[in-house]
């Protein structure tokens, strides 16, 4: 049987401690099911240690990723409150491992969604307003030699995010058409667009509305959520400046700062 604790202890310590092996050993590439067991324990683990969930973050929205994992869906992980940097803000290079980045939709819910059948209509309906956002992703996973399941263990393979300051309201968006432009110190280094994601960034949304709401926990008002990249990740080096413009919804931005 698949020591689920065992597993979850050794993500939890790369944190501090570096990268470590795949999980090869525990869990088989395709195990959906024991690697969102052992991120639910570490997600246990955190709360109870004073961390506070603000929402959730989907993965695996491209279908040309999905068909390398092969898998036919995407993923999620947890968003905790101590995730988030602020616009414009620097993040500590020693608080990373080996980070990369990605524009995505941000979405903040103005109402519960608890259906099991959540259409992106119902995601429409609940949302109070959407985000250019930043997903600062980083791996516990030596040299990013992931499978689908060491992803998903791995908290998704999160790391920080920043929302834009311009709140927009969906009803003055075009989110399937809008256009991203990733900028790495002035230069463009990552382009994409909203059909990119899943094809409608509400699309993932309704996946994982209804994902959450099938394990009992299902989005509520207040909750961001990171819809997924709208192109390219890019790898992440000291001092550089990141910027991601979306068609809609303005700018978003941070520096990963030179460590202390």
């Amino acid at each position: 049987m698949t020591d689920h604790s065992s597993l979850a202890q050794r993500l939890r310590a790369a944190y501090q401690l570096g990268p470590i092996a795949p999980l090869r050993d525990g869990l088989a590439p395709d195990d959906a099911t024991s690697a969102y067991a052992v991120q639910a324990i570490n997600t246990r683990y955190w709360v109870e240690r004073g961390r506070r969930i603000v929402g959730r973050k989907v993965g695996l929205t491209s279908l040309a990723v999905q068909k390398q994992f092969g898998v036919n869906q995407p993923d999620f992980g947890v968003l905790f409150e101590d995730m988030q940097l602020i616009d414009g803000g620097v993040l500590d290079c020693d608080a990373m491992l080996q980070p990369r980045a990605e524009a995505e939709v941000a979405l903040v819910l103005g109402a519960d969604v608890t259906s099991l059948t959540a259409t992106p209509d119902d995601i429409a309906a609940a949302t109070h307003h959407a985000f250019a956002a930043i997903e600062i992703v980083d791996s516990r996973i030596a040299d990013w030699k992931i499978t689908f399941a060491d992803t998903v263990a791995d908290n998704g393979s999160s790391a920080r995010f920043v929302l834009g300051k311009q709140a927009c309201s969906l009803d003055e968006l075009d989110l399937y058409t809008c256009g991203m432009v990733l900028e790495v110190n002035g230069a463009v280094a990552s382009v994409g667009a909203g059909a990119a994601c899943l094809g409608h960034p509400l699309n993932a949304a309704a996946w994982l509305a209804r994902t959450l709401a099938a394990a009992g926990e299902p989005l509520r008002a207040g909750d961001v959520v990171l819809t997924g990249a709208l192109g390219p990740m890019i790898t992440l080096a000291p001092g550089d400046h990141i910027m991601a413009k979306i068609g809609g919804l303005g700018a978003v931005s941070f520096t990963y700062g030179e460590s202390v």
